[in-house]
Parts: structure tokens; C-alpha cells; sequence
């Protein structure tokens, strides 16, 4: 049976936090849609509350299928989708009851295959306490793709074309197409990056609805990536692709790709000083020299504009390629992110 929008939400090992992601898809002051939740394998009790769920809300059908992780979880889901419109959530987050509706009426009054609105990082220091920070962009109708691609490094400055979950999109579009989630690591951003490569009307609201949970209350071994760096360069690789596909970007879009590259080249070196990174000292200090002074760590130190002195001070070492001050201010940001959750997430909200 048709609908207007299919919600789609994997869950896995989030039995603390699926029954509120439910209740607010639930809440949704619109309520022609479909909410399809897979359960990827999961090996808690998240699959269950959601069975439960589903025997009170005829809207919700629960796809049980072997893990195979969140890509695999929302093609499947993606399969079965009857929605005119399809969104996407995540199962440890929750959105605001006025979201699909708001949504809906802007991609219909403006027939757009692309809704982007605004969102809140909420970063939890303790059970209960919280910072949040609101990103969005003013209200926008773009009505072709020369126009689109012209002020997407706007929307690419304020993050929100990085992760699937503050947009709404037009099924047609995606299908026509075969876009879905690529099976790697970090598949959020290819996955939008496909979907607005040729993309021709696209709406955006300066609302914000979603809350994207973060939960700085992990150790800080349990953040360290092996290859984090190897996952940027290759992150830095796609949105270089994108505009050239575009046929070149302008100074201003190429001024925000630099300056996002090297605040990420930044968080690489950070990554490094973790103490779950078993290298050596003398090791890491020359694996940072090896980051910091590739060809594309020049070209972005040079052309990068950081929009606060906090920033720029920060970003010295590395304009500077100075290897051993990039170690210690890296070990002082692990510190201050590990000990003081509430400064570094307001530090980060206001870089």
C-alpha cells in the first residue's frame, strides 16, 4: 500500500535507547507514513522492544535479518519501501514531533528531491546533563543544479550534507538511480554525496528536528581509530571528485574544503596521541611530520581560513609543520576530551 513517507531506522545493541527513537517517530503530528525498523542481528534485546512496538502500531514492520552492519540494514529496508518519500534515522537518536510534516510540505510545495534542515548534536558529559549545538542554514529553494552547486559548500560549511539523517528524499529519485548505502566504513557521507550529485531542486529548511546523540562519557581508548587518517585522505578524495564532476569549484567552496581538511588533519593527529595507539613516542612524532607535510597539508595550511582565533592558534603547528608541537597540543586536546567532556564539546561547537 502506498504512502507518503517510509521511515527506515536500523537497529543494533541499542536496547537503552530504541523505545524513545520509536516514541518520537510514533509522535509525529503526520502519520501517513510507514516505520521500518531492521534489527541487523542484534544480540540484546533491541529486536524484541521493537517486535513489541510493532504489535501495537500496525505503521511499523520489523525486518529481522544475520548483522551484516547499517549499510546492508537500510538497503534492505530500502527494498521494501513503499513511501513516496523515504527517511532515514538512527536508533540511539530521536527527532521532533512536527519533522515529517514540515518536511513533507516543503518537498511538495516546492517539488524538490532533496529536503535538508537544520539538526541538534546533543553531547551527554553524564547520564543526564548535556551541551547541544544547533546547525543550520537560513531558508532556501534551489530551484536547478547550477544553482545548487554553486552555494553547496555553504551547506557543506554548516555539516549538513555529510550525514542522511536531517533530509528527506523523493523515492523516485533514489531508485531511478540505484543509490544506496555503499558497504564501508563511515557510509553516510558517499551515500549523500550520491545523492546530490546530480540532484536539480532541493529545499532546505532553517528548522532544526533531529538530536543526534553523543555520548562523550565513552574512555577515550575506546575512540582511538587505527586508521582514521587513511579514512580522511580518502573522505577529502570524494568531495574533491564531486566538484570536479561539478566542473570545478570557486574559491570559496575550495577556501571551505581546505579549511575542513586541515581542521580534520588536526583531529588525525590527536587521534595518534591516544593512549590505545601503541606506537612510540619518537613513532608518532614522525608519523605526524609524514601528515603534516604531504603536498595536500600545504596546499590546504595555505588557502584554509579558520574562522576563530581559537582555530587559527590551534592550526599553527600544522601550518607550521612543526611535528613535535603537533604531538604535545594533540596530547592536550585527548586530555581536555577526556577529562573534561562539557569544555570540549563547547570548545568543538565554537572552533
Amino acid at each position: 500500500m502506498r504512502v507518503t513517507v517510509s521511515v527506515i531506522m536500523p537497529v543494533y545493541k541499542v536496547e537503552r535507547y530504541v523505545a524513545r527513537a520509536i516514541e518520537s517517530v510514533l509522535a509525529q503530528s503526520f502519520t501517513d507514513f510507514e516505520f521500518l525498523i531492521v534489527d541487523d542481528g542484534s544480540p540484546d534485546r533491541s529486536g524484541e522492544i521493537c517486535d513489541e512496538y510493532a504489535q501495537k502500531d500496525p505503521r511499523i514492520r520489523v525486518i529481522h535479518k544475520e548483522n551484516g552492519g547499517a549499510p546492508s540494514a537500510r538497503n534492505a529496508a530500502m527494498d521494501q519501501a513503499a513511501g513516496e518519500y523515504v527517511y532515514f534515522m538512527d536508533s540511539d537518536d530521536w527527532v521532533e514531533p512536527d519533522m515529517l510534516r514540515d518536511m513533507v510540505e516543503l518537498a511538495r510545495a516546492n517539488e524538490a528531491q532533496l529536503v535538508v534542515t537544520g539538526f541538534y548534536i546533543d553531547t551527554f558529559y553524564n547520564d543526564s546533563d548535556y551541551v547541544t549545538e544547533t546547525l543550520s542554514h537560513p531558508d532556501r529553494v534551489y530551484a536547478d543544479r547550477e544553482e545548487f552547486r554553486r552555494e553547496a559548500y555553504r551547506l557543506f560549511d554548516r555539516n549538513l550534507l555529510y550525514t542522511p539523517w536531517n533530509k528527506l528524499y523523493r523515492a523516485e529519485y533514489l531508485n531511478e538511480r540505484g543509490i544506496r548505502f555503499p558497504n564501508t566504513f563511515w557510509d553516510d557521507f558517499p551515500f549523500v554525496l550520491r545523492v546530490v550529485r546530480d540532484i536539480d531542486r532541493v529545499a532546505v529548511s532553517s528548522k532544526a528536528y533531529y538530536h543526534f546523540i553523543r555520548a562523550r562519557a565513552e574512555s577515550e581508548t575506546a575512540r582511538y581509530r587505527d586508521n582514521m587518517y587513511e579514512k580522511r585522505e580518502e573522505e577529502h578524495g570524494w568531495l574533491l571528485e564531486l566538484y570536479d564532476h561539478w566542473g570545478g569549484m570557486t574559491p570559496e567552496a575550495d577556501e571551505m574544503i581546505q579549511r575542513r581538511y586541515i581542521e580534520r588533519l588536526l583531529g588525525c593527529v590527536e587521534n595518534l596521541t591516544n593512549a590505545a595507539c601503541t606506537l612510540t613516542r619518537r613513532e608518532k612524532c614522525r608519523r605526524i611530520k609524514e601528515m603534516i607535510s604531504t603536498d595536500r597539508a600545504r596546499y590546504a595550511a595555505r588557502v584554509a581560513r579558520p574562522r576563530t582565533a581559537l582555530t587559527r592558534t590551534a592550526l599553527l603547528p600544522v601550518k607550521w609543520r612543526w611535528a613535535r608541537l603537533c604531538y604535545l597540543e594533540g596530547r592536550y586536546i585527548s586530555r581536555v576530551k577526556a577529562g573534561n567532556v562539557k569544555r570540549f564539546a563547547t570548545l568543538k561547537s565554537k572552533r
